[in-house]
C-alpha cells in the first residue's frame, strides 16, 4: 500500500505543545463528503482537527476537564456517535478518553465539516465521574481512561466502551444529554484474562512492569451484531458479544511471542525471554504490540477488522464472519516525499466515499514521522491516508460503499 498524504509532524516537546500523536477518527461529512474532517488525539497536545488533504484545520489544547477538581486533559483514544439528541436536533459528536481526569470528553461537530471556521467545540457536562478511580488520589495512579470505542445498538442511544490503563478491564458507559450537554453513567465492566494455560502444559501469563497487567487500547464494535473486537497489546486481538456478560470472549489471534515466558528486568525495564531458543504458540500475523483495531463495512453482514502491528509495522486484516479467518497483511510505503508509516498506534477506516477516496479511507498514526520537512532531533509523530482501494485490490477484498451497510448511515 502507499500514502501520498500525511497530516503535519506533532511535537512532544515544550515548543510543541507536548503533541503525540495517538488515535484518529473518521467523521463522514452528511452532505458532501469532501466536507469529511478527521478528528485526531494528540494526548497531552489536545485534540487536531484535519481536512482530506492532510491540513490542519483546528487545534483544541487540552483544558481541564469541568469539574471542581479538574486538570488539564490527556486525550488518548476517539471515535464518533452519530445523530445524538442534544434537544435541538441531532448532532454528531467525537468521544473522547481523557486519561488525566478518567473520564470521557465530548465535541460536537459542526455539519459543516471541513467548511466550519471551528468544526468542533466541547460540551462535556460538569462534573462527570471517574470511570475507573475511587477519588483524584487514584487518579494520579494512572490507571485510568484508555481505549474507547462508541457502539450505537438502536437510534438516538449511544455507548461509549473504554479500557482501563495497566489492567484487563473493560467497560460501558450509556452517553447521557442534560441542557444540550453531554455526559454519561457507568453501566458495568469485564475483566480479559491475565494469564492463559499453554498446550505444554505450563500457564503463560505476559511480562509487564511490576504492578501492572496486559492492558487493551484497539477497540471496535460491529454495529450490526454489538461484536466489540478488542486488541489486548501483548497477547492478541479479542471478539466478544455487547451487551458486557452477554458471552464469554474468543481469542481469534495470538501475538508472535504468545506463550513464551519472559521475565522483567528491573534494571533494563525491559522483558527477556527465559528460554532464548523458546518459540512459544503465537500467530503469524501479529507482532506486539496489538494496537489500533477499526472496521470496513461490506455488503450484507460482510465486512474487515484491521488491527495495527505495531512492533512489525504492518496491518493484519480478518474477516467479521465466522471464525474471524486471517485474510492477509500489508504495509504503507510512503510516494512523492511522504515517509514510510511505522509503530502504528491508533487508526480509523470508513467504507464511505470521503471526497476523492472513492472506495473508502484508511487512516493511521505513524511513529516517528521523518522526512525533509520534519526535525530529527524532535520526537515527532502524525498521520497518514491511505486509499482502501489500494488495500482491496492487494487482497482482493469485497468492496461496497453504500452508507446501508453501517447502521449509523443506512
Amino acid at each position: 500500500m502507499t500514502t501520498a498524504v500525511e497530516t503535519p509532524a506533532l511535537y512532544d516537546d515544550a515548543e510543541g505543545g507536548s503533541a503525540s500523536g495517538d488515535d484518529p477518527a473518521i467523521w463522514v461529512a452528511p452532505g458532501d463528503t469532501r466536507d469529511s474532517i478527521v478528528i485526531a488525539t494528540a494526548k497531552e497536545g489536545g485534540l487536531r482537527i484535519y481536512d482530506l488533504d492532510g491540513a490542519e484545520l483546528q487545534s483544541l489544547a487540552a483544558e481541564p476537564a469541568p469539574r471542581a477538581d479538574g486538570v488539564a486533559g490527556r486525550y488518548n483514544n476517539v471515535d464518533i456517535a452519530y445523530g445524538l439528541d442534544l434537544g435541538a436536533g441531532p448532532v454528531d459528536v467525537a468521544v473522547v478518553s481523557d486519561r488525566y481526569n478518567d473520564q470521557l470528553r465530548f465535541f460536537a461537530i459542526d455539519p459543516a465539516g471541513a467548511r466550519a471556521a471551528a468544526p468542533v467545540h466541547e460540551i462535556t457536562a460538569a462534573e462527570q465521574p471517574f470511570l475507573f478511580s475511587a477519588d483524584r488520589d487514584e487518579v494520579r495512579d494512572d490507571h485510568t481512561a484508555y481505549g474507547l470505542a462508541v457502539w450505537q445498538p438502536t437510534d438516538g442511544a449511544a455507548v461509549a466502551v473504554v479500557t482501563r490503563e495497566g489492567t484487563t478491564t473493560v467497560a460501558t458507559a450509556e452517553l447521557t444529554v442534560t441542557d444540550g450537554r453531554v455526559g454519561y453513567q457507568r453501566i458495568d465492566a469485564f475483566d480479559f484474562p491475565a494469564s492463559f494455560p499453554l498446550p505444554d502444559g505450563t500457564t503463560w501469563e505476559p511480562c509487564e512492569e511490576p504492578g501492572v497487567l496486559p492492558q487493551l487500547e484497539g477497540l471496535s464494535v460491529d454495529q450490526r451484531t454489538g461484536v466489540l473486537y478488542a486488541a489486548q497489546e501483548d497477547v492478541g486481538l479479542w471478539r466478544l458479544q455487547l451487551p458486557l456478560g452477554s458471552g464469554e470472549p474468543t481469542l481469534i489471534d495470538r501475538v508472535r511471542d504468545f506463550g513464551i515466558h519472559d521475565a522483567f528486568d528491573p534494571e533494563t525495564e525491559e522483558c527477556e525471554p527465559v528460554d532464548a531458543a523458546a518459540t512459544g504458540f503465537g500467530g503469524t500475523a501479529l507482532e506486539a504490540d496489538a494496537e489500533g483495531v477499526d472496521l470496513y463495512y461490506g455488503p450484507g453482514a460482510t465486512g474487515y477488522v484491521i488491527v495495527s502491528s505495531q512492533g512489525d509495522d504492518t496491518y493484519a486484516v480478518y474477516r467479521t464472519q465466522g471464525r474471524n479467518d486471517l485474510v492477509g497483511t500489508f504495509r504503507i510505503e510512503g510516494v512523492d516525499g511522504v515517509d514510510d508509516v511505522q509503530g502504528s498506534d491508533g487508526l480509523a477506516v470508513t467504507n464511505r466515499r470521503v471526497g476523492d477516496y472513492r472506495e473508502g479511507l484508511l487512516v493511521t498514526h505513524d511513529e516517528p514521522d521523518s522526512g525533509p520537512e520534519v526535525d530529527d532531533e524532535r520526537d515527532a509523530t502524525n498521520f497518514s491516508y491511505v486509499s482502501w482501494g489500494e488495500v482491496a485490490d492487494a487482497l482482493r477484498l469485497k468492496v461496497d460503499t453504500a452508507p446501508r451497510n453501517d447502521p449509523r448511515f443506512g
